[in-house]
This record gives C-alpha cells, structure tokens and sequence, in this order.
C-alpha cells in the first residue's frame, strides 16, 4: 500500500479542495491510501471525510503558501505518518518539509495568470526556478497554459507534467424537477437560460457579462436569462452594476447554492467569462458531463476545454460585445446549441472523467517512486 499525504492551507473549498475530492472519488484504493494535511477548521474537512479521505488537522497554515512554523508543523506529521509521498497544492511549507524528511513530492498548480516581470527576468527568475525545482520531484500543471506560465517563469519544462482536471459526472434531474426550479426561480417559458457558476471575483469577469446583457437588452432581447450563482467580495459591486444597467430584470443574483446539480440542468448554455487565474474550470467540467454548450473566455486554460465552434464558443476576454454576440448566436439557433452539446458530452468522456484523471495522478506517483528506488 503506497500512502500518499496530500497537503493543502486552503479554509475554504476552491479549486485545489474540489480536486483533492475528485481524485478520492475514483483513487485506486487497493493499492493508494489518501491522507490530506489541512488548516483546522477548515470548511473542507466535512466533504474530506464523506469522501474517504483521512485527515490531519494542522494548526496555522491556514491560506498561506510558507511559514517557518508551517514547516515544523508539517515535519512532525511526516515523521509519525512515514508517507512514502507528499503531494502538495500550492503550499511550500509542505514542500519544505518533505524535502527535509527526504520524502518524494509532487506540487500541483492549479492557476493560470500573468507571469509578474519579477519572475520573467533574473534575478527573481532565478529564485523562482530553484525553490521550485529544489523543493518538487515532479510539478502537476492543470492545464497547458499554466504550465506556459510556469516555463515562463525559469521552470524546466522536464519537470512539469500536464494532468488536466477530471469531474465526477453530474446527474441529470427529471422534467418535472427542471420545471419545478423554473418556476422557482420565475423563469419566463421560452426564455434561453445562461448560467455563470463562479465566485464573485473581479477577475471571473462578471462585469463584462452585466455589458453584454446591456447591449443584448438594447437591441430589444428580452427571450433569455442569466442566472449568476456564487458569493465573494465583489458581490455588492456586481449587484449595483446590475442595477445601474437596469439588468436586473434579465440577470438574477442568486447568492451560494447548494444545489448547484439541479442548477446545472435548467441551464441551456454556461458561461466563463474570466480574465485572471483560470486552468481547468470544474465548473465547466461539469456542465460538459450534462452535455451542455459552453460560451467562454479565450483566457488561460478556457481554449484547452472548450473547442471554438465544436463544444462551443470562445470569445476574446474582457470583450463584452463578443460575449454578447456569441449569446445572440446561440438563443436564435437551438439546433447549434444542440449539436455543440452533444459535442461537449462525448468530449466529457473522451477527456475529463474522474477516472482519467486519478490514474493520471497515480502514474505520476508510480513514476516517481520508481525513480526514487
């Protein structure tokens, strides 16, 4: 049994948790035993648990990438689990610490943004490229783009292996379900739903999704709705930009959902309008697993999921009258819609089921201890 300890700082369930939580959905738990290092009380404990995973809470590290005391934390939890790998996400600490206890890591990137200048030219670039190189035997990038980002940055390009983002996928719900919610949420019949699932960043782009539905409205569009689900600190700067586009009536704030699976399958298209730190948006994932078509931003990791024309539609980020352009070529043709759904479904399962993604994950592992013995 190879015991692999997963270490993440994050208090909250973002991206890297959402992974973590895949990956123990489909792990190969004969021969893999899943152990996850995190903050206490962070909010990803209860999912962790429900999915199997064994847990050890470590007091500080809570959303930090290094603390010295992290480092000491973190080297005695190694010294008494004896992990024969240590799989960090995003937390140097955890990287230290492995390297000190001469444990084999893996550090996964699960972002993609602009390289700072500090990091593209020496002497920042130096640094950048021996921390991680020193302190990681192999780097996971979860998407080509951030690996660019990271080879960007001094990385080498030997070290870094990409293993995009796989998803559970989501079930689909009953006709009289998918009413039920329409009527919940006053959806006029015959209205195209658009749905945006993100937290409310400034960089997720929601703004320029406010612009476009100006522009739509402008032009006499009043056949679609856009339901936006999430929180995050930009929530009272986007609910006055609603107002003040006088959008309200065609985009709907509905705030942290629970069940983001019914919400899923009463959309007809989902959006992606981001400009900063996207890679593999799960979010996306799981849309394509219901066979939804996807209109998105050409940022980052976006054109790496959804295929222009195919799977769906993919416009230049921060331009709202290209979003808005792509949003009126699909309400007025639901057989495109159709066919680029189909499209996404096939592409689901051909690319980022859960169970492509663990083995990918777990031959890295293997990989890894093999060179190491």
């Amino acid at each position: 049994m190879i015991r692999v300890l997963n270490v993440i700082s994050d208090t909250n369930i973002g991206g890297a948790g959402r992974v973590i939580l895949n990956y123990l959905r489909y792990s190969n738990r004969d021969r893999f035993e899943t152990w996850v290092a995190l903050p206490r009380n962070s909010l990803l404990r209860p999912a962790l648990e429900e999915a199997g995973a064994q847990l050890v809470e470590v007091d500080g590290m809570a959303d930090r990438s290094y603390h010295r005391e992290d480092v000491k934390q973190l080297r005695n939890v190694m010294k008494e689990l004896k992990p024969d790998i240590v799989h960090t996400h995003g937390c140097l600490s955890g990287r230290i610490a492995a390297k000190r206890c001469k444990i084999p890591a893996v550090y996964s990137r699960h972002s993609a943004f602009p390289v700072p200048a500090k990091l593209r030219c020496p002497p920042g670039r130096w640094v950048n490229k021996f921390v991680n190189e020193h302190y990681a035997d192999r780097i996971i990038a979860v998407s080509p783009a951030t690996r660019d980002n990271l080879t960007e940055g001094g990385i080498s390009p030997r070290k870094i292996t990409v293993v995009m983002n796989g998803a559970a996928p989501v079930p689909q719900t009953s006709p009289e379900e998918r009413a039920a919610l329409r009527r919940e949420l006053s959806i006029p019949a015959g209205d195209t739903v658009f749905g945006i699932l993100a937290r409310l960043e400034d960089y997720k782009g929601h703004l320029h999704l406010v612009e476009a539905v100006r522009m739509l409205k402008e032009r006499g569009r009043e056949d679609f709705t856009v339901l936006v689900a999430g929180t995050g600190p930009f929530q009272g700067t986007l609910a006055q930009a609603v107002q003040d586009a006088g959008a309200a009536d065609r985009m709907r704030l509905l705030g942290f959902r629970s069940d983001v699976p019914r919400l899923l399958n009463i959309l007809d298209v989902q959006l992606n309008c981001s400009y900063g730190t996207e890679a593999t948006s799960m979010a996306l994932l799981e849309g394509m697993s219901l066979g939804l078509p996807t209109i998105a931003s050409g940022y980052g990791g976006n054109p790496y999921v959804i295929e222009d024309g195919s799977t769906g539609l993919i416009f230049p980020s921060r331009n709202a009258a290209a979003l808005a352009e792509a949003m009126e070529r699909l309400m007025d043709r639901p057989e495109e819609r159709a066919r680029m759904g189909a499209n996404a479904r096939t592409c689901y399962e051909e690319r980022f089921t859960g169970e492509v993604f663990a083995r990918n994950t777990e031959n890295i592992y293997l990989d890894i201890l093999k060179g190491a013995k």
